[in-house]
């Protein structure tokens, strides 16, 4: 069973998820709920699922293990993840959401709520002794699937409530926004949302199979599409999200994709955030920003909630999280349009594209010079997949282990000067550009960052970088 959590809930083949191993870990979270006083027997529990094709089948085994174990399963079909969790909170129930996000359709997960938002690390090591006894028990698990009553509509009403209120009625008149609909569960609320607050919205791309879409590292593919959809329609923005709608992507007017780095700081800007809670790959150049304290994390959303926690705790107010993805987090509550935007402390697509959307449309100005205007220095990413997690380890050992190692290994890019290990390894480098390695935290993938003054220089910082990693691999027989 290939199955371990990574940095956002539990992920591996789907072919190891759909089965027993789902109810393994469905009953596993049950139990941990009903032992640690968080649940009682007959407590609802809500169940929500993306686009791919194994989740239905994994969502059914779910809900008959949930049933099994005590609770009173409410689906909510396909609705974005964050809308998920702020229906959970809302009637105070836990949730399950079975997606994989934007990695391949070959693989799936399932990200688990308490009732009072996102697990943490604590809890998902509770989670695993959990499903290790239930492994170790001769009795086999039943897997038989289950129904359970359909919530969809109050889980997506409830989403679209709160976001109908963020900004003020016809904010995006005269705006054309294209929505890239692909297989996202964001795809429908969108259109219906953007429309709402008066944007002329055209649909794109909607797909009835699964492509996963990366915003961290959004593919040339992707990004040729919308560079052709932003010319043939004239649109001032495209907008879209990974798989389970909680990771933004906004191309400005040219279809070119913001980073998402770039869009936490618009939503922080736009909420009036005093403090930021981000982790250490996204963009170098947020702590230049003024009137915003920017605190740094290891890569993942119970990192970045973690550390807005620790925040609430030493008494600060104002307080918002974003990763590099662009997914947004909100710790405390914000008054926005003369309305309470209530916290929402796990990854949300839809406050960044709002506030990307209404900056552009309240300057009247591209988006893409109210980007170059914030002035972040060029950022750039992308990932090595089929990258054995063994070999990223292996890689990972041999730069810590020696100065000597890591200057070799860098000697193509240029000459270290200093470096972080809070995740992965983030190297400056003599020019003052950076790169930064790590191993994904849920897939077989090494990704690659880098940091430049200019484009070209970023760009090969990053083609440099990738290729001193595909040649370690092919050294060791994997890539």
């Amino acid at each position: 069973m290939n199955l371990k959590f990574g940095t956002s809930g539990l992920r591996g083949p789907s072919i190891d998820l759909n089965g027993p191993a789902a109810a393994i870990y469905a009953t596993a979270f049950a139990h941990y709920l009903l032992s640690s006083g968080q649940a009682k027997p007959g407590d609802p529990i809500l169940l929500g699922r993306d686009f791919r094709a194994s989740s239905p089948a994994i969502s059914a085994i779910c809900a008959g293990a949930l049933t099994r174990a005590g609770m009173t399963v409410l689906d909510c079909g396909t609705v974005p993840t964050p809308a998920l969790a702020l229906y959970g909170l809302d009637i105070g129930a836990a949730a399950l959401m079975i997606t994989g996000s934007h990695i391949p359709a070959d693989r799936n997960g399932i990200k688990f709520y308490r009732p009072d938002g996102e697990i943490s690390k604590i809890d998902e090591e509770a989670i695993g002794r959990q499903a290790k006894a239930l492994m170790a028990d001769p009795t086999p698990i039943d897997a038989t699937p289950g129904a359970a009553a359909d919530h969809g509509r109050q889980a997506e009403a409830l989403f679209l409530t709160r976001n109908a209120k963020i900004l003020p009625a016809g904010a995006l008149s005269g705006l054309k926004v294209g929505v890239y609909q692909h297989s996202t569960v964001a795809r429908d609320l969108f259109v219906e949302l953007l429309t709402g607050y008066g944007a002329d919205v055209v649909p794109l791309g909607r797909s009835a199979e699964f492509i996963p879409v990366d915003t961290e590292a959004v593919s040339p593919a992707i990004v040729d599409l919308l560079k052709a959809w932003a010319t043939e329609h004239g649109l001032d923005a495209i907008v879209s999200a990974d798989g389970d709608g909680d990771r933004p992507l906004v191309s400005d007017e040219t279809g070119q994709p913001l980073r998402g780095d770039l869009l936490g700081l618009i939503a922080a800007q736009f909420t009036g955030a005093a403090v930021a809670v981000t982790p250490v790959t996204s963009n170098s150049g947020l702590e230049g920003q003024p009137g915003l304290s920017i605190l740094r994390t290891r890569v993942g959303s119970p990192f970045v909630i973690e550390g807005m926690l620790e925040a609430v705790r030493n008494g600060e107010n104002a307080i918002i999280g974003f990763e590099a993805n662009g997914g947004t987090l909100t710790a405390t509550d914000f008054t926005l349009n003369d309305a309470t935007l209530s916290a929402l402390p796990t990854r949300d697509s839809f406050l960044p594209v709002l506030a990307a959307l209404s900056l552009a449309a309240q300057r009247q100005r591209p988006l893409s010079s109210l980007a170059a205007d914030i002035a972040l220095p060029v950022a750039l990413s992308d990932r090595i997949e089929n990258f054995p997690l063994e070999t990223s380890a292996a890689l990972m050992s041999h730069l810590r282990s020696g100065a000597d190692n890591l200057a070799n290994f860098l000697a193509p890019i240029g000459k270290p000067v200093s470096f972080s290990d809070i995740d992965g390894l983030r190297v400056t480098l003599a020019d003052r550009s950076v790169v930064h390695f790590r191993p994904s935290g849920n897939a077989p993938e090494m990704r690659c960052y880098a940091e430049a003054e200019t484009v070209d220089r970023a760009s090969r910082v990053l083609k440099q970088g990738l290729a001193c990693i595909r040649a370690f691999g092919a050294q060791r027989g994997t890539a």
